[in-house]
């Protein structure tokens, strides 16, 4: 049993951290015993268990007390900066502008829409791009979700996704009120906002509208938490009568299901993570079925988006046939193999071609090089493209990507921005004229300046010679002091790109004399699809090299020292900051690891637990193959825990989080305590009413990050600066 019982406010401050029983069991494999001290912590449903977390949470309450007044002026400086009752930039759809709100005071915000003025006016109805937006409503504004309505006695609430019907009649939404990503979809009329008798429960994620506007699709998942089927909803009917679509059989693949821009097709989608197969359904014909486009073949991924060039319609084939970074191919919008797939964008091995959107008069493709991402126009005419050309901006740190584009006819690129130092900036990119327009960046309250900031692309040398790009930010009058604390940030899993963005909460890290710095650690996309390949299966190390290799780079060259870097990540990023820690503990003065998948190789060898037998394209499958095992054992941070002095190191967590279980980090810290040595300052936080994505509505989300941020100044040794 643990030694704190469960808090309540009529106990005493608990005096001691709580220590888990330690309850060994052991398995044998491929020859060897591995012995399990705290996997008794798996059974969320025992009191025992809950009696454990909640006893962990007391003892974080009572270790960080002393910061609560730190904790309560970072949540103020947020909530000061951030221009509270705000709406964002309308996109046009089908004659209307649709928006978000967001309201004083309020947790939640709304979706709103007003109609379209004049069909040829692609300007959206906004204040101009700086101005603060003060007005309680547009113009003829018709609210069509309250998300505070809908949250209203619930301590976890999620909109999934919310979708109207091609006949403007109806709106489909999804909810989550448990934090499990298991939403409920219910329809709305939009005539007089009552519900249908319609209610589809266990969705993952939102809806697709058919165009008939009388039925819609969806996905569900298996026990595994795997998106295995694509059903199809007819409106009156329950749910036990909806048509199966698609089923997937092979435990490696996921499915997925949308429409496409022109509203033509109905596309799913079978994938792994090296394979693809995907179907289409032609909506133009009532006794059309799903068509397989080409058929699954083992390393080749692909993607689809209808097109018109050249005058043709036609299929855009986005591959990886010909070179690991993809190309872009035409094919007939018809079942067509490799053979038939003609070259529009060549591989490049120096870019790396990420998706492509198609309108009536260009092709908008996301692409990265250098480690940087860019958009690229094709104008296209009756020959096909007639010009090739990419949307510039200067800074030397950025992020570009497209933002809703939702009319095939439209004539502009909607597009966003941000940097490190620049809040998010929402711009129409006009296609023909080249020009870009401001519509709006993000206000950022109070004496907030951008020039006040300096952001730097560094270049790290790894242990095998690799140059690690590193992107960093401070404030320019922070750099004469010396060697300033940083919080240096990690990912490195799913070639999925940590790029820069820009935070207001990290604001208050900055304005205390800290640096914020990423490390783009192979692993992820940010180089390449040869970037990620070094950074998974059995070249998983080079991730956790690399992030140890920019934290010397860091102190080496003088940023920072090792007194004050603090290390964060999550999720696989929380992996990540196992394994560093393991591997370098006297670099770092904290750890915070948040959602962590720290016990890797417990998780990898069950495959029944969620998503599991999908992810063994990403670590291998240690149950199978002995020298994954080996490999996976030789890192996994719940393994390789030892009795060296660790920093600090904070964990957070989430109950019914389903892609990473909270067992990992509470085992995790269970064992650093009985195993470390030294100051054994260890700290769980877990959210008993969330899940992977911590918390819901923003005043609570702002409240979290800024418990985060009071620990990580604490540890810089800035918690008395303001």
């Amino acid at each position: 049993m643990p030694d704190a019982a469960t808090p309540s406010s009529d106990q005493p401050p608990v005096a001691h951290p709580p220590v888990a029983q330690r309850r060994p069991v052991s398995r044998e494999l491929h020859g060897l015993t591995r012995t399990d001290d705290y996997e008794w912590l798996r059974d969320k449903e025992s009191p025992e268990v809950l009696a454990h977390l909640e006893a962990e949470n007391a003892w974080t309450d009572r270790a960080t007390a002393h910061l609560a007044d730190l904790r309560e002026q970072l949540f103020e400086e947020t909530r000061a900066r951030t221009l509270e009752t705000d709406l964002s930039v309308p996109t046009r759809n089908r004659g209307w502008w649709f928006y978000g709100r967001t309201f004083e005071g309020k947790e939640y915000g709304a979706s709103c829409r007003v109609p379209v003025s004049d069909p040829d006016d692609w300007t959206p109805p906004v204040p101009d791009a700086q101005a603060r937006v003060d007005q309680p409503a547009l113009p003829g504004e018709e609210v069509l979700l309250d998300l505070n309505e809908l949250a209203e006695g619930h301590e976890f609430f999620s909109l999934g996704g919310s979708a109207i019907s091609l006949d403007d009649s109806l709106l489909a939404y999804a909810v989550d009120t448990a934090g499990d990503e298991r939403y409920t979809v219910r329809v709305k009329r939009l005539a007089d906002h009552g519900l249908l008798d319609d209610v589809v429960e266990g969705v993952l994620g939102g809806v697709t509208w058919h165009p008939d506007s009388e039925s819609f699709f969806y996905t569900t998942v298996d026990e595994a938490w795997r998106a295995d089927k694509v059903w199809r909803h007819r409106l009156g009917t329950p749910q036990s009568d909806d048509e199966l679509v698609l089923h997937e059989t092979d435990a490696r693949f996921w499915v997925g299901v949308g429409r496409s821009r022109d509203d033509r097709y109905v596309f799913t989608v079978s994938g792994s993570k090296t394979t693809t197969e995907w179907r289409f359904l032609d909506t133009t014909s009532a006794d059309a079925e799903l068509v397989v486009f080409h058929p699954r073949t083992e390393g080749l991924e692909y993607n689809l988006e209808p097109a018109v060039v050249g005058g043709r319609s036609v299929f855009l084939v986005l591959h990886n046939a010909t070179g690991p970074d993809f190309e872009l191919g035409l094919a007939p919008a018809a079942p067509t193999g490799p053979e038939g797939w003609s070259t529009l964008i060549a591989h490049d091995p120096t870019v790396r071609l990420e998706d492509v959107d198609a309108f009536a008069t260009h092709l908008v493709v996301h692409q990265r090089s250098d480690g940087l991402t860019q958009l690229r126009i094709l104008e296209l005419d009756d020959q096909g493209v007639r010009d090739d050309h990419l949307v510039e901006f200067d800074r030397e740190v950025h992020t570009i990507g497209s933002g809703a584009n939702p009319n095939f006819d439209q004539p502009t690129v909607r597009l966003g921005y941000t940097s490190l130092a620049v809040p998010a900036s929402v711009y129409d990119y006009d296609v023909p004229t080249r020009e870009l327009r401001l519509l709006r960046r993000t206000p950022v309250l109070g004496d907030f300046d951008a020039d006040d900031y300096e952001e730097h692309r560094l270049w790290a040398t790894a242990r095998d010679g690799e140059r690690v790009p590193v992107s960093l930010v401070c404030r320019k009058d922070a750099r004469g002091r010396g060697p300033l604390p940083t919080l240096l940030y990690g990912y490195g899993a799913y070639e999925a790109s940590i790029d820069p963005y820009f935070s207001v909460p990290r604001l208050s890290l900055l304005d205390r004399g800290a640096a914020f710095a990423i490390a783009h650690v192979r692993g992820g996309g940010e180089m390449g699809r040869r970037w990620y390949d070094q950074g998974k299966l059995a070249h998983k190390p080079n991730s956790f090299n690399d992030f140890v290799d920019v934290a010397r780079h860091l102190v080496e060259t003088g940023w920072s020292s090792p007194d004050t870097l603090v290390a964060e990540g999550g999720s696989a990023g929380g992996l990540l900051m196992g394994a560093v820690v393991n591997q370098a503990p006297e670099l770092f003065a904290g750890v915070v690891a948040n959602v962590p998948f720290v016990d890797a190789l417990t998780t990898m060898l069950d495959s029944t637990l969620p998503l599991t037998i999908g992810e063994y394209d990403e670590w291998g499958n240690p149950e199978a193959d002995p020298e994954v095992y080996a490999l996976m054992a030789s890192y996994a941070p719940y393994d390789n825990v030892a009795a060296v002095d660790y920093p600090p190191i904070l964990a957070e967590t989430s109950l019914n989080d389903t892609r990473v279980l909270y067992v990992e980090p509470a085992k995790w810290i269970a064992k650093l305590r009985a195993t470390a040595v030294g100051r054994r300052d260890f700290l769980l936080r877990t959210e008993m009413n969330a899940g992977h994505g911590g918390v819901s509505g923003r005043y609570k989300a702002w409240r979290d990050r800024a418990f985060s941020l009071a620990w990580i100044l604490d540890r810089m040794g800035l918690a008395h600066r303001s």
